[in-house]
């Protein structure tokens, strides 16, 4: 799956999640841009982003996790070694 492709997934999920169609997805945007991202959302995120993708995290990949786009490559990452 391409950049693009997992960037309109995550920012249906953004949307969704955050009942904010404005939000536009950047690679570094972080939690500290959108006002609503906050612990509670960012576990509902994860799930959303999980349950969407057919992945699971590692708590080391969570607590690297700090931009948007360090959040896609790992989403990348996971689905090239599912060989999709």
């Amino acid at each position: 799956m391409q950049q693009h492709d997992i960037y309109e997934r995550l920012t249906t999920i953004f949307h969704d999640l955050f009942d904010d169609d404005s939000i536009e997805l950047s690679p570094g945007l972080t939690a500290a841009d959108v006002p609503e991202w906050d612990s509670f959302n960012h576990i509902n995120l994860i799930v959303a982003i999980e349950s969407r993708f057919g992945i699971k995290f590692q708590t080391a990949e969570l607590e690297s996790m700090h931009t948007v786009g360090h959040l896609a490559d790992i989403v990348q990452s996971k689905l090239v070694a599912q060989g999709r």
